[in-house]
């Protein structure tokens, strides 16, 4: 006996499964499918001879008992969201449902566990198998010409993980496998092992079989492996074998260590698997083995350092056939006898009975189905027994039939389980699984959360806002933060965006229902990367307990104002803080204070400069900036032209010189400063060009309380400014030259970001940055905001992002902008007035850049919190039915037929007893030949197993038989035009109708337009081969694919393109070879 000390395998061995999805007989997703299986759901689906009438069996048939009317189904096989995938029609309809299905539950896989493949920096690598393409002899064979068969690798099984890591931009290992029932569980073997030794660091596993037809029965052979009534029985004595259905599941794998470390959601963690092959010393190929079986077994508990007696359950292979359920519990029994002498201590089950026997995706719906077992800490039913089969012996066993859904206890060690999944030839597979470790989570979050939602339509996002909406609903105490943290970094951000802040779930249903339109904020956004000018706003902007709470909640925040505090604390007197953040018995003094340039100028800068490097942490870059006034110092210490120590020091001395001179006004003026200029007396000046119709003027109190008179006597909109000095005025004159000699203790640096100058109302330069005159003279010179903003506009389609409290350069900018612009502004902290959270408020920005297309930073975002990510709803496709329906004839391989009639040619097959029916390779062409040297062949029975050699030879086969090589597709569109960046415009001559239409059979697409870009319509470099092929028979050219690819990928330039190239074409041709030329088109 083994000992029972056991080396523990550390850490560093284990996988965690961090993401599943799955569809199975019965459960459209793997809640669905836990749910099933803990109400002892029975998913087999059982038929009519009406549900049978398109299969167009014989009477004789439909009525023989031995025909099972029987099957596990998968719903809506023939649907699919090509769009999605960026698949034309016309190609979706082609391929095999199983690797539409595959790669969709991949996606939903990688969203499970909270991924976007185009933002995770690691390796993610594809590990699964497929079943035999039973659409293509059932539905396509007959149905498409033998060139469009020979040019389409989508047929071919070998494409599954391949086309998954392509369409997902998955760059790890891509890897099929094929080892029959074993497949998919053979496969998170090896996914385990590629990150183990760090060839990738996520790795997707899983495996798929769907039967076409689904609606079909099955002959039952005594002695066989199938069931004589559609049910399974699994160690039950009346077991008398399985049924075949179809099912898809896959897993998302990553090293424990890793997945720890970054705080995803685990499911359960894979302690160890092994993989072994009975070989030869067994009765047949076909036959089981039970030292194979129980060497795999004691290898996965070694590998897992686990001892036998820490199991306590076992999902079995469990077919339910009389001999395949005692090898397997013999094998079993003494893989445990290893380990443990102890008897009926460890409960085994089979999903089998549940849903049927789903070949090449049965060992992952084996996986699945324990997982959630561990994760909800219950045994799970097996239904369909109810005596021991005698065969079987039990009693003296480890082991016992749990049949009724109990809570999983344990003495304190944690739960664990071990999976078989057994293949045809002997590839064996198990896996022990161990529950998910606990978690301790990060309480601590903004008291608001953003949540963003995207999506390819906005059809579908408004889909997967009621999915949320659910979501909420079902969950109540779900963790606000962790859900808002997951849907920022573990989704794909798609065109179509809506974004709310909320505060708790409760909140969140409110917003999600109503959606309240100042709660809720969406867009249709074409481009990403959109650029951001920061813009610093001057004095009068700025009011007591600015951006308070984001001092209070924003680390980032909190730590740039007391670093700017710290500095300035010597230049001004006093602590900064105590009048930005003033004691309530203190604001009042703290206003008036707050009033005092000397004070408003550090102040304001304070707050902007540590909000531009809050949003910079965030991923907010500048891509240029401009200031007003006193905002442009903080434009350029952000931009290098000061150090922070530096520009601190000229702030508080430029406001201390500025308090020093006598006070005076300034007047905002609802006018172009044309008329302002013929309005104002010398002792006023305009201060600042803010819009072509608003000007500010500046002066003494007498000579503003003047002008304030006289422009109300006018009905002239105007008001006074909450400033203390006239600024930008004469009257700043007398500390120019002090001002300017204060730069002779700082050094300049040219900027490096670019940013405008007030004084030139155009791009500063090096000179300029770096000249102390320019400083002096900014304080005095004219603003000029309009020309600067404009220089901006009319250079950049960006989102001008006031950076400072309220909204005042922001309204400026938009009395800038034309009426078609096509500029975003935002501001980031709200008026005094308006009642609204700081961290509500600038949340809210931050949503609205990521609408508009910026690419937000989160893990700065989230540098001081530890957020976890959650299995949210995954993407709402909009699957549409791609489907070539079948065709028959007399000389059509058809799989509508489905097994073979035990009076008829029952030779072709080899029967093992109790196991699985199969033919080799080499078997199956003979058979195929010999079925179509029949006259009228009724019944064909397709092997289960991998008969690609055979499909293979079908491609061929055509040209050696009557079937028609001309046999093709309906080519006329039927698939309406999918929502693309561009409106549609139909074409405007005779060329461009001819190239349309040809776009348009190619792809499928009705309503082509001139300018639709063929990558966007779905095509490849497959369908642009297919597209060029049709060109030149169409028109007599020489037109490169290499063209269409990269010079003519919409039909307008393609016109272009083939009309010069007839021109060129017709220079060449004789008045007799026009004509003829003509004639054809």
């Amino acid at each position: 006996m083994v000992s029972k000390v056991m080396q523990e395998s550390t850490v560093n061995l284990d996988i965690a499964i961090v993401g599943m999805s799955g569809r199975f007989p019965g459960a459209n997703n793997i809640e669905e499918f836990w749910q099933n299986i803990q109400n002892k759901v029975e998913s087999i689906s059982f038929f009519s001879n009406d549900d049978l009438a398109d299969l167009n069996l014989d009477a004789e048939v439909l009525n023989d008992p031995n025909y099972v009317k029987a099957a596990p189904i998968l719903p809506d096989i023939e649907h699919f969201d090509a769009r999605f995938f960026g698949y034309s029609p016309k190609e979706a309809e082609l391929i095999d449902p199983q690797h539409r299905l595959f790669i969709e539950c991949a996606w939903e896989a990688l969203e499970n566990a909270g991924y976007d493949p185009e933002t995770y920096n690691g390796l993610i690598g594809v590990y699964g198998g497929v079943s035999t393409n039973t659409y293509f002899f059932n539905n396509i064979y007959n149905n498409v010409n033998s060139r469009v068969i020979a040019n389409n690798y989508t047929f071919n099984k070998d494409f599954l993980t391949t086309n998954v890591s392509y369409k997902l931009n998955l760059k790890g290992p891509s890897i099929g496998v094929q080892t029959y029932c074993s497949t998919s569980l053979v496969a998170l073997h090896l996914a385990c092992k590629s990150l183990l030794d760090e060839e990738c660091d996520i790795a997707l596993a899983g495996g798929v079989t769907i039967i076409v037809p689904q609606k079909s029965g099955y002959y039952y052979e005594q002695d066989g492996i199938l069931s004589p009534d559609g049910h399974c029985r699994a160690f039950d004595a009346k077991a008398q074998g399985t049924i075949f259905g179809s099912g898809l599941g896959i897993v998302v794998l990553k090293r424990l260590q890793d997945a720890i470390a970054d705080r995803d959601y685990i499911h359960a963690v894979v302690k160890g698997s092994a993989i072994n092959n009975d070989g030869s010393l067994k009765v047949s190929y076909a036959a089981p083995s039970v030292n194979g079986q129980a060497e795999v077994i004691v290898e996965a508990l070694a590998i897992a350092g686990i001892d036998a007696d820490d199991i306590s359950y076992i999902e079995t292979h469990g077919t339910g056939t009389a001999a395949g359920d005692p090898v397997e519990i013999a094998a079993l029994t003494k893989a445990f006898r290893a380990f443990t002498s102890r008897n009926n201590f460890c409960a085994i089950g089979s999903v089998k009975p549940n849903i049927g026997h789903l070949d090449i995706a049965a060992g992952i719906a084996s996986l699945i189905k324990t997982v959630q077992a561990l994760k909800y800490k219950k045994l799970p039913p097996s239904i369909n027994f109810e005596v021991f089969n005698p065969e079987i012996d039990f009693k003296n066993s480890p082991f016992y039939v749990n049949t009724q859904l109990t809570d999983w206890k344990t003495h304190n060690t944690p739960r664990r389980a071990g999976i078989s999944s057994l293949g045809f030839g002997g590839t064996n597979a198990h896996v022990i699984l161990e529950e998910a470790p606990q978690v301790k989570y990060f309480d601590k979050s903004r008291p608001w959360q953003l949540i963003l939602i995207s999506a390819k339509t906005s059809t579908a996002l408004d889909s997967a806002t009621a999915n949320l909406l659910a979501y909420f609903q079902q969950n109540p105490e779900i963790n606000l933060a962790n859900v808002a943290y997951t849907l920022q970094v573990g989704r794909r951000a798609f065109n179509h965006r809506r974004i709310l802040v909320c505060q708790k779930v409760e909140d969140a249903v409110t917003v999600l229902k109503t959606q309240q339109s100042e709660r809720t904020f969406s867009v249709y956004q074409e481009h990403r990367d959109k650029p951001v000018i920061f813009m610093f706003s001057g004095q009068g902007s700025q009011y007591a307990n600015m951006g308070r709470e984001l001092y209070e909640v924003e680390a980032t925040f909190r730590k740039h104002v007391d670093n700017c505090a710290g500095i300035l604390q010597p230049h001004l007197g006093l602590d900064i803080r105590d009048l930005l953040f003033p004691k309530l018995a203190e604001i009042t003094a703290a206003k008036e204070k707050l009033q005092q340039t000397a004070f408003t100028q550090p102040a304001l800068f304070v707050i902007e400069y540590a909000l531009a490097k809050l949003l910079m942490s965030w991923g907010v870059l500048p891509a240029a900036m401009i200031g007003h006034s006193i905002g442009e110092y903080v434009a350029a210490a952000i931009a290098g032209v000061f150090s922070l120590e530096d520009v601190l020091f000229i702030v508080a001395k430029r406001g201390q010189l500025m308090q020093q001179l006598p006070p005076g006004n300034m007047l905002a003026i609802k006018l172009p400063e044309k008329e302002v200029r013929s309005l104002i007396s010398d002792s006023v000046e305009i201060a600042a060009i803010n819009s072509p119709s608003s000007c500010v003027a500046s002066g003494t109190k007498e000579a503003i309380a003047t002008l304030e008179n006289q422009l109300s006597s006018q009905k002239i909109e105007c008001r006074l400014l909450h400033t203390s000095h006239a600024f930008h005025s004469q009257m700043m004159s007398p500390i120019l030259e002090e001002f300017k000699q204060c730069f002779q203790k700082i050094k300049l640096n040219p900027p490096r970001i670019p940013f405008i100058s007030n004084v030139t109302g155009n791009w500063i330069t090096d000179s300029q940055a770096t000249n102390p005159n320019y400083w002096s003279q900014h304080l005095r010179e004219t603003v000029k905001f309009s020309d600067g903003i404009n220089q901006l506009l009319n250079q950049f389609e960006a989102i001008f992002l006031e950076v400072g409290p309220g909204p005042t350069l922001s309204t400026l900018t938009k009395q800038n902008l034309d009426i078609n612009a096509k500029q975003n502004v935002l501001t980031s902290l709200p008026h005094v007035q308006e009642q609204k959270s700081d961290v509500n408020f600038l949340l809210e920005t931050l949503g609205k850049l990521w609408l508009f297309g910026v690419n937000i930073d989160w893990s700065g975002f989230y540098t001081h919190e530890q957020r976890h990510r959650l299995p949210l709803p995954t993407y709402p496709f909009e699957r549409e039915r791609y489907w070539i329906d079948p065709k028959f004839s007399s000389n059509s391989l058809n799989t509508k037929l489905t097994t073979l009639n035990s009076t008829q040619e029952s030779k072709i097959l080899e029967k093992v007893s109790g196991l699985e029916l199969a033919i080799t390779p080499t078997e199956a062409i003979e058979a195929f030949k010999k079925i179509l040297s029949l006259e009228q062949p009724t019944q064909i029975v397709i092997s289960t197993v991998d008969n690609q050699a055979g499909q293979n030879y079908v491609f061929h086969l055509d040209y050696f038989t009557n079937s028609p090589s001309t046999n093709q597709l309906d080519s006329s569109p039927r698939y309406s035009r999918p929502q693309l960046s561009n409106p549609y415009i139909a074409p405007t001559n005779e060329l461009e109708k001819q190239i349309i239409q040809i776009w348009q059979e190619v792809l499928g697409i009705t309503e082509v337009g001139i300018h639709d870009n063929f990558y966007e319509l779905g095509g490849d470099s497959l369908i642009a081969t297919q597209l060029t092929s049709r060109l030149r028979a169409k028109f007599p050219i020489d037109l490169a694919l290499r063209d269409l690819l990269s010079q003519a990928t919409i039909p307008a330039k393609q016109a272009e393109m083939i009309e010069q190239l007839l021109l060129e074409k017709i220079e060449e041709l004789s008045e007799e070879e026009i004509e003829a030329l003509l004639a054809n088109q």
